[in-house]
């Protein structure tokens, strides 16, 4: 079975990290639009036509599932996917929101990008269910991630500034509301004592069950739109595997790259 995944970046690799830990026999095919990263500053119409283009290139290579490993993407361009898409479409938002409900006490902590937070779409779902939420911007930690800044002294100072008053607020449960952040979750536990994380990579694997069939050859294709100096290492980082990334299009620009 072939499973499209796509992101605007790298983040998205998480997503796809913790797909292949649960269904190790699938073949797997992961878009990056790097070329036109962040989606998190676009207009949702914008997103939207990109989500289109991204699901597009990932159809023609025959998937038969796609994940939106992307929040902002998630959150502004889902139904339009589901409609127009002959595949199952699932995104990040859902998933984190039921393993939130599922643990918390009553108080949500989300974060991600401006946009995602802007969108209102983790706060609305979690609001329906009873629970009282406080959402927060982190626009920082998306570069940490993908300078490879995930522990050390700088990390733990930009978590602490973006997330250390969540503690007197009470927050019980935090939701990583987009995929680079699962990078840092090991310095964001050790801020947020106690706090149950919810990462919503893992939660979207665990969705795919009775979705997915773990069948295949358990290949994996890796594609970005552009290419940065330290690609692979950032690939081999979030990842833990040694992929060579395939790029597709001619580098940044507004257009389609493929």
């Amino acid at each position: 079975m072939k499973v499209g995944v796509f992101d605007s970046g790298v983040g998205g690799l998480t997503v796809l990290k913790a797909i292949r830990n649960r269904f190790p026999n699938i073949d797997l095919v992961y878009l990056g639009d790097t070329a036109r990263v962040p989606y998190g500053n676009r207009s949702p119409e914008t997103v939207i036509r990109y989500s289109l283009e991204c699901a597009g290139f990932l159809m023609e290579r025959g998937i038969e599932v796609l994940v939106i490993a992307c929040n902002t993407a998630s959150s502004y361009a889902i139904e339009e996917l589901k409609k127009k898409l002959p595949v199952p479409v699932v995104g990040v938002v859902e998933p984190g929101v039921r393993e939130a409900v599922r643990v918390s006490r009553g108080r949500v902590g989300v974060i991600g990008t401006r946009a995602t937070v802007r969108s209102g779409s983790y706060q609305r779902l979690l609001k329906e269910a009873g629970l009282e939420v406080i959402a927060r911007a982190c626009p920082l930690f998306v570069p940490l991630v993908e300078e490879g800044v995930v522990e050390g002294e700088i990390a733990e100072k930009v978590v602490r500034m973006y997330l250390e008053d969540f503690l007197r607020i009470g927050v019980d449960t935090l939701i990583l509301g987009c995929t680079h952040y699962p990078l840092l979750k090991g310095v964001i536990s050790r801020v947020l004592k106690g706090v149950h994380i919810v990462d919503s990579s893992e939660a979207v694997a665990r969705d795919l069950d009775g979705v997915v069939l773990d069948e295949g050859e358990g290949t994996t294709e890796v594609y970005f739109t552009d290419r940065s100096q330290d690609l692979e290492r950032i690939v081999e980082l979030i990842t833990g595997e040694r992929i060579q990334p395939v790029l597709v299009g001619g580098g940044s620009q507004p257009d389609p790259p493929f």
